[in-house]
């Protein structure tokens, strides 16, 4: 064997070790939040570790949002379900210095949200339907305030995120949330210093009313096509947006 391809694998803490020994065990034995993992003195035994090893492996899945640890007779640690804001929070931190623009989020949003809401056109129940048409008609006038502005924008992304929600595809979801989230920190407040764009909140209201027929009559084929439709819109708007929202500043540092 020649010894130039050999390769020092780097070494792992024991503590890292439990904790993705943990995970897989966690994974193969389906476990649910609210399960309780081993105590400290069985993970002891198993990894022949410390109490200190133990204790850290612990602490870094508690920080990873994946246990809680909790005292007294009944304590010890249980599983939980990492809050998707708290996952979305971490990404969107991630990316913040990357500064993603308006068309990019866009085209991302084009290749996800016509697969939303096909599968979500099912899965909606009367009461979203509802929540769905109060949405569309918080946004069929026209602001009078900035703030009103404000609160359209955002209803217009909390139609697509009723939509992300009652996706039953988990990865498409996720997505679907995180984009959205992304367009609510980085295009809406950035854009906001821009007079109100009414052709835009015409169009997304319009694709709205037909998206929301599509979902009333369970037509998941229309659904698609018209998301994309929306989608393909939206991204044009949003380039036009930027070459404005440039030309402004540019008016401003001049």
């Amino acid at each position: 064997m020649n010894n130039k391809n050999l390769r020092i694998p780097k070494r792992v803490k024991l503590s890292d070790q439990i904790v993705e020994s943990v995970k897989s065990w966690v994974a193969l034995n389906q476990m649910q939040p609210g399960d309780r993992l081993p105590n400290e003195r069985e993970l002891m035994e198993q990894f022949e570790c410390s109490r200190g090893t133990v204790r850290e492996a612990l602490k870094s899945l508690e920080v990873q949002g994946l246990i809680s640890v909790r005292t007294g007779p009944n304590g010890g640690a249980i599983l939980e379900r990492v809050p998707y804001e708290t996952a979305s929070e971490l990404l969107r931190n991630f990316l913040h210095f990357d500064q993603p623009s308006g068309p990019e989020i866009y085209a991302l949003r084009t290749l996800v949200e016509p697969e939303i809401a096909a599968l979500a056109t099912e899965q909606l129940t009367a009461e979203d339907l509802d929540t769905l048409e109060a949405l569309v008609k918080r946004c069929d006038v026209a602001p009078d305030t900035f703030e009103e502005r404000i609160e359209q924008r955002i209803a217009e992304l909390e139609f697509h995120v009723l939509l992300a929600q009652r996706c039953d595809n988990p990865i498409l979801a996720f997505i679907g949330r995180f984009v959205n989230d992304m367009i609510r920190d980085l295009v809406i407040f950035k854009k906001a210093a821009l007079p109100e764009q009414r052709e835009f909140s015409c169009a997304n209201c319009a694709y709205h009313k037909q998206l929301l027929e599509a979902f009333r009559a369970r037509d998941a084929v229309s659904a698609r096509a018209l998301m994309y439709e929306h989608m393909k819109s939206a991204e044009q708007f949003n380039r036009e947006l930027d070459g404005q929202l440039n030309q402004h500043f540019l008016g401003v540092t001049s």
